[in-house]
């Protein structure tokens, strides 16, 4: 059972692609920082990093054979329409998206890296009391500022404008250094990058659960342990494979009634006994049925 159980416990692994300039290197920093494990070679999920705009040589990276997630890098950079940068570049990730049916998250990949050492913190506080010119890069470092111009363009380096300014605004509220990374952290949208990603694994986690299954079952079969049979027919068991197959149709876009009761349990079963003799692929078909027998198997403990 080892290899088996070693199988379906693998973590997914991700390849980060992306032309020269958009900032791909520190995508996958950012991602590798935040627990994704990343492959050169191999892989079982695409990342396509893209900066400001979709171009063709974009278009050119998106595969066919495995799932892919388009990551719009530098989304302080996309504008200052409506809402800011940030509005701007979760608009931009939804026509990138309706464009390619590839799932798109902006992202700051520089903020998700920060390290900010007591030089730079100490600089930071002394832009809360003594602003300067953050119109553009070269104001920022040109315009006369008690802060010497090689501590300023450390701080573009680590932070670029957006990140400075909201920095500034951070410690000037009282933010702590140490909380001051958590609150990078959050404006780079990197754990909305990594939610994307872990929903577009959600198929190839099923369909492992599903091989384990198949194998478990014949194992069971030829050894004639009732250890292994009592496992794969156990509620807990059951109910797993119901959360693998509820995270690919939500992944889809399909909601899945969550309720506790008897009374949800029975909707849901019925519900998705329906759904599964509808026009879906075998996929979702698969789903359906074990998100049916899921909720049975709930309902006959609420009854």
């Amino acid at each position: 059972m080892t290899p088996i159980l070693r199988r379906v416990a693998a973590p997914l692994r991700v390849a980060v692609r992306g032309r020269d300039g958009v900032g791909r290197t520190t995508v996958a920093a950012a991602l590798t920082a935040s627990g994704v494990e990343l492959s050169a070679g191999a892989a079982d999920i695409d990342v396509v990093v893209i900066a400001e705009a979709l171009k063709p040589e974009d278009r050119a990276l998106i595969g066919k054979d495995r799932p892919t997630v388009l990551m719009l890098n530098k989304a302080d950079l996309t504008g200052f329409g409506r809402g800011g940068p940030l509005a701007s570049a979760h608009r931009l990730a939804a026509e990138c998206r309706a464009l390619t049916g590839v799932p798109t998250v902006p992202m700051v990949g520089l903020l998700a890296v920060a390290e900010l050492d007591d030089e730079l913190v100490a600089a930071l506080r002394t832009l809360v009391g003594m602003p300067a010119d953050l119109t553009s890069t070269d104001a920022f470092v040109e315009c006369p500022h008690p802060l010497p111009r090689e501590v300023r363009r450390r701080l573009l380096d680590t932070l670029d404008r957006f990140g400075v300014a909201h920095a500034v605004l951070a410690v000037g509220s009282g933010t702590t250094s140490r909380a001051l990374t958590d609150h990078l952290r959050r404006l780079s949208l990197v754990d909305g990058a990594v939610r994307h990603l872990d929903a577009a694994g959600a198929p190839i986690r099923y369909r492992r659960v599903q091989t384990a299954l198949a194998q478990l079952r014949t194992l069971a079969a030829q050894s004639a342990d009732d250890r292994l049979a009592d496992f794969l027919s156990a509620d807990a068991t059951v109910l797993a494979v119901m959360s693998a197959a509820v995270d690919v149709v939500e992944a889809a876009g399909v909601h899945v009634d969550r309720g506790d009761d008897a009374t949800a349990h029975l909707r849901r079963a019925v519900h998705w006994t329906r759904y599964g003799r509808g026009p879906v692929d075998a996929l979702h078909r698969h789903c359906a049925a074990d998100i049916s027998r899921g909720s049975l198997r709930l309902l006959g403990r609420a009854t």
